[in-house]
């Protein structure tokens, strides 16, 4: 299974190619992509992402996860967090959610094991 391309990105909109649904926030992997409900985990911007967050697309068998901050890059991402991708095997790259994206897809285009979670506003 391939890492699903992110179609259309604007603030508070995201769409993912083959998916008929559109988000505000996102969790995409090899095969697939959802909603990322922030309230499942109890997350906020400060302090951030979770693990909690992350185990469901670490579990898809992603080599690399790419996490969106933002627009304005104000969703934290803890250290500890960071620690716990990094304990699973699977190597991180934090950005700015436009950057992010475009990172993700050009991973996801050369056939990586690719996931990410982005967030589509501030």
């Amino acid at each position: 299974m391939t890492s699903p391309e992110i179609a259309s990105l604007s603030w508070g909109h995201m769409t993912v190619k083959g998916c008929s649904s559109s988000y505000k926030d996102c969790k995409v992997w090899p095969g697939g992509s959802r909603a990322w409900d922030w309230r499942e985990t109890g997350t906020n911007h400060s302090p951030g992402v979770q693990p909690a967050d992350l185990e469901e697309v670490l579990k898809k068998g992603i080599d690399l996860l790419v996490i969106g901050r933002g627009m304005s890059e104000a969703l934290q991402v803890p250290s500890s967090t960071l620690d716990f991708v990094m304990q699973k095997g699977v190597d991180v790259r934090v950005l700015q959610t436009e950057k992010a994206v475009a990172e993700y897809n050009k991973l996801a285009g050369q056939g990586a094991k690719v996931g990410g979670v982005f967030h589509s506003t501030c």
